[in-house]
């Protein structure tokens, strides 16, 4: 069974406490569509710049901008991850939107897989590991932590998501995100791709909270800050047998990292309420509206949900393609229209 060791610290308490207040607050007011839509476009490419950053990758922000928007046929691997990273991310506002947030076995290895496709061998991909691993120091180039054998690994994240769920409703929702979170790094399921993973499945603990806006946050963020602190905190030195681990310090840490980035989200969407109101209208929300639910739309589905002439609606399309909110594809009569990624 799993019993994780930590206190409930002055520090950690008022950072719960400062947490619930700004979700409240953010929950409470209500903001121009136009701006979630281009808020979240820039959370998607700070989070996958960050959280591939964060294990060496060494495409700056600009590059992962630029890759997001064309997706070039061509790719090398430090491309591939970052595509991947995006598309786990649909995938989990997809699955966020449908009202699922369950964790388990399943969504841990469709996570890794969606992360690791083309980068790894099938036999690795989505797949928990079948051989022991290492982790070395990357300065002194030395073995540093041994994870535990992969006999176990399997009933170790079992442990670890039972904990989880008979948990819910008693122990606070960060706190429960911040255990997983370091413990399933030092389970190390995966042969490679175990960061991003428990990344990605940390942000769906952390959509319990509550935070209608959540796909706004983009808290890999503040990890990728201070890598040296992240890794010093979320792992540990010696044999996984051996250890006897306090998770408080990084649930402090874990902490403050969330209050960063609620914060900026929160300036930034300050910012957006007090310019000029959007110029998105009723009939802008229906096309987005649609799309989001159905994938994507063209003019005759359109012509059936509103009264407006042909021209008219050529040009409410028009107009939502200079926001940079929808793309075009198709030509001629098969034209359509999907969300901007």
């Amino acid at each position: 069974m799993f019993h994780p060791k930590y206190n409930i610290t002055n520090k950690l308490l008022a950072n719960i406490k400062q947490i619930s207040e700004i979700v409240a607050i953010l929950n409470e007011r209500r903001f121009p569509q136009v701006v979630l839509f281009e808020m979240e476009r820039k959370a998607r490419e700070i989070s996958a710049h960050a959280s591939t950053s964060i294990e060496g990758n060494p495409l700056p922000l600009t590059d992962v901008k630029r890759l997001l928007k064309q997706s070039p046929k061509h790719i090398r691997n430090s491309e591939q991850e970052v595509l991947n990273y995006n598309q786990a991310l649909l995938h989990l506002k997809k699955q966020l939107d449908a009202g699922d947030s369950k964790l388990d076995l399943k969504s841990i290895l469709t996570t890794h897989h969606l992360v690791t496709k083309q980068l790894l061998e099938k036999a690795s991909c989505g797949k928990l590991r079948q051989a022991p691993v290492f982790v070395n120091d990357p300065r002194s180039r030395q073995t540093v932590f041994w994870p535990p054998d992969y006999q176990d690994v399997m009933q170790l994240l079992k442990d670890l998501l039972n904990f989880i769920k008979k948990q819910e409703g008693i122990i606070d929702h960060l706190i429960l995100a911040g255990i997983f979170h370091k413990q399933f790094v030092l389970i190390h399921p995966f042969m490679d791709g175990n960061g991003r993973t428990v990344r990605l499945l940390t942000k769906l603990l952390l959509a319990r909270l509550g935070l209608n806006t959540f796909n706004l946050f983009s808290f890999e963020r503040y990890y990728n800050a201070n890598v040296t602190k992240y890794f010093s905190l979320v792992g540990e030195q010696g044999n996984f047998y051996d250890l006897k681990i306090d998770f408080t310090k990084w649930l402090e840490y874990f902490t403050d990292g969330i209050i960063d980035e609620l914060l900026r989200v929160k300036g930034e969407l300050a910012k957006a309420n007090q310019a000029p109101a959007s110029g998105l209208k009723e009939h802008h929300h229906i096309i987005l509206n649609y799309i989001k639910e159905h994938g994507s739309i063209n003019d005759a589905l359109y012509s059936k949900l509103v009264k407006r002439a042909k021209s008219t609606r050529a040009l409410d399309f028009r107009y939502l393609l200079d926001q940079d909110l929808i793309k075009r594809h198709g030509k001629g009569k098969a034209i359509y229209y999907c969300l901007k990624r």
